[in-house]
């Protein structure tokens, strides 16, 4: 008799055992510090409990009830785009987006998008800022001088719009990979700009230069204002007083032999050497 309820018991604990072990990847769940998850409630009025967004951890929940898990780790998008120019011209472009989900609002985005939310939001909305933003500059704008404020501007407005209450998408960065126009139009953008950058080296040679020359002019006429300020301190008296003291020195020179002869212009002597 004690056998007999022995064995019911392990039969029991082992039934129990295997259901269980059945059910548990229905019951039991760990969220990654990458994700974030709602449950769906499927009895009572609760539904999706989009307010109570599950965090990292382990985790237990009636088996009947569905998780639905996100993965809140950066998205990159690429995106080859054909747009219109300001003046009608068409130029294709490779635009590359980072993006990640608001992490608290993974259940708001489930409700309106499910988990289709990068075809349904993300991709139209980032296409048509492209197209809206680069329809205000020209080819030439897009290709050279205003490069980074289209992309500063279409990161804004788009944004403005994927960050809005039910969207709950936040944009990370935003860069335009390459910009394709046709041949005709880039030859004559790079020759612009080419003659831009001759003119701009040529001003800069003609700057340099004047700036040459006017150095030149000042240190010109810095040395005459010496000249002229030494040629009126050069009194006759002075002349022969500084002849006096020269001849005064080479005279007293014991290599230099000398012999005085007469007298010379003004009153100076008259130095001859041996030879």
């Amino acid at each position: 008799m004690q056998n007999s309820k022995l064995v019911s018991v392990i039969v029991f604990l082992l039934f129990s055992l295997t259901i269980l072990f059945s059910f548990a990847s229905s019951i039991f769940y760990v969220i990654e510090s990458t994700e974030r998850a709602v449950i769906f409630y499927k009895f009572g009025d609760t539904g999706l409990d989009k307010k109570n967004v599950v965090k990292p951890g382990f985790g237990v929940k009636a088996p009947w009830n569905d998780l639905y898990r996100f993965d809140i780790t950066d998205n990159l998008v690429e995106e080859t785009i054909d747009v219109l120019d300001g003046s009608g011209l068409s130029i294709n472009v490779d635009v590359t987006m980072n993006f990640h989900l608001d992490y608290d609002s993974v259940g708001e985005i489930y409700e309106t998008y499910q988990f289709d939310y990068l075809r349904r939001l993300v991709r139209p909305v980032f296409r048509s800022t492209v197209r809206d933003v680069m329809g205000r500059y020209t080819a030439e704008e897009i290709y050279s001088t205003k490069r980074a404020e289209v992309e500063n501007l279409i990161q804004e407005e788009a944004s403005e719009v994927l960050k809005k209450p039910g969207n709950n998408i936040v944009m990370r960065s935003l860069l335009i990979r390459s910009i394709t126009l046709p041949n005709q139009i880039k030859s004559a953008i790079e020759n612009k700009l080419q003659q831009e950058q001759e003119a701009l080296a040529y001003q800069y040679r003609l700057e340099r230069e004047k700036s040459e020359a006017e150095r030149i002019r000042i240190e010109a006429t810095g040395r005459a204002d010496a000249n002229r300020i030494i040629n009126n301190s050069l009194t006759p008296n002075l002349l022969r007083m500084r002849g006096i003291e020269a001849t005064s020195k080479l005279a007293e020179s014991p290599n230099s032999k000398v012999v005085v002869v007469g007298s010379g212009k003004d009153g100076l002597p008259i130095i001859l050497g041996n030879n």
